[in-house]
């Protein structure tokens, strides 16, 4: 059964940091390539980072240079470290295998917030 459980969302401060995490089950995290997405209220789901099995990552605009996607094989865990956050990061965040499966988890919450 595939799983992702999201955990570290919360409230930030503007060009505060923040790391989430998502623990993975059922799936070859390993080889696969796995992405992080948010949804902001009132817009759709989106892929703001991925990294693939062999390291290579990439970003959307929006976050680069600020967001950090990182992986641990042995804990089948993927990180997303946020730093110098925006008002417009407030969103859902959510990771996903790239393109993302059907199954979904709760997702995290980060409201950035003076």
């Amino acid at each position: 059964q595939v799983q992702f459980v999201e955990s570290g969302g919360g409230w930030v401060r503007p060009r505060g940091s923040r790391r989430l995490s998502c623990a993975t089950s059922g799936i070859d995290f390993t080889t696969t390539t796995m992405g992080w997405y948010r949804q902001a209220p009132g817009k759709e789901r989106e892929l703001i980072a991925r990294k693939d099995g062999a390291g290579t990552t990439s970003y959307k605009d929006s976050v680069k240079g600020r967001f950090t996607i990182a992986r641990d094989s042995s804990l089948n865990t993927l990180y997303l470290q946020m730093n110098a956050a925006k008002f417009e990061d407030t969103a859902v965040y959510y990771c996903n295998t790239v393109p993302a499966r059907s199954e979904w988890g709760q997702g995290t919450q980060v409201t950035v917030s003076s």
